[in-house]
């Protein structure tokens, strides 16, 4: 059998977890929230990936909690920085980034056992018109993905409900990767796909703990992983954005455990 995380898995293998276990999720999403609050000020043109990286590192020993990428798979970074084109898993080095390049920035600690993950776009110096257009249908798409999330929905709900605002913006929807469940694992059941038909897959339970991280593209939606088997890019080059929450299924809705406590998840705060 299967082993439990909450207190029960449904017929999908998804860990149904207790109201006692909402606060443990909110404590682990709001640290990781706050390092990406922290994380603005070291963001501007002519800085490396790398310190950047390091800051992250800093913060997350400063505020006594784990991350939960250095280590994983062979990973040895506190950070997946994306820039440009590039999708997702990003990894952290000497490149520095550019006056207009935009930057996914995605972070995962484990503060008493329980994980918080979550990501948020930036940008260093001077915000194009076309990665402002890109970035705004990005975070708005997540939201569209949350709005649909209350016991009795399903995740093809989610996955319609992005899918369609993102298309509706003549941009497209990576298939390749995807959201997870989460709470005491890092990865676990459901696959939380951003693209599908509305009233199919599993349905929402209360309790439920999972990722919506929808990554968007200005061009086609297909990708590649490069020779270093982790970082994914658009085949086509074209920009991609992505913003990522973690969310618990209540009795009525849902509860993001993620959301910024200065109110920056958005780029557009100035600094």
């Amino acid at each position: 059998m299967a082993k439990l995380n909450g207190i029960r898995k449904t017929k999908d293998g998804i860990d149904i977890y207790a109201p006692s276990d909402f606060e443990g999720m909110r404590k682990a999403g709001a640290v990781a929230a706050k390092i990406l609050d922290d994380v603005i000020e070291v963001i501007e043109p002519g800085q490396t990936t790398a310190v950047i990286d390091d800051f992250v590192e800093q913060k997350i020993a400063e505020y006594g909690v784990i991350s939960a990428t250095i280590g994983y798979r062979g990973y040895q970074h506190a950070t997946c920085i994306s820039v440009n084109h590039v999708v997702c898993h990003g990894i952290p080095g000497d490149k520095k980034i550019s006056d207009g390049d935009i930057l996914n920035i995605d972070v995962t600690v484990i503060v008493d056992g329980w994980y918080g993950d979550t990501s948020r776009m930036y940008v260093a110096g001077k915000l194009p018109r076309k990665s402002e257009r890109l970035i705004e249908v990005t975070h708005d798409a997540l939201f569209k993905g949350i709005e649909m999330v209350r016991p009795g929905a399903t995740f093809g709900d989610i996955g319609h409900a992005i899918q369609s605002y993102v298309e509706g913006n003549r941009m497209s929807v990576v298939r390749d990767f995807c959201g997870h469940g989460l709470g005491r694992v890092f990865h676990a059941a459901p696959n939380v796909l951003h693209y599908g038909r509305a009233g199919t897959g599993p349905v929402l339970e209360e309790g439920m703990f999972f990722t919506i991280e929808p990554m968007v593209n200005l061009g086609r939606p297909e990708t590649k992983i490069l020779a270093d088997d982790w970082t994914a890019v658009t085949r086509d080059r074209s920009l991609s954005a992505q913003f990522e929450h973690s969310i618990g299924v209540t009795a009525d809705g849902c509860e993001i455990f993620t959301l910024s406590p200065a109110g920056k998840f958005h780029p557009t705060y100035s600094k």
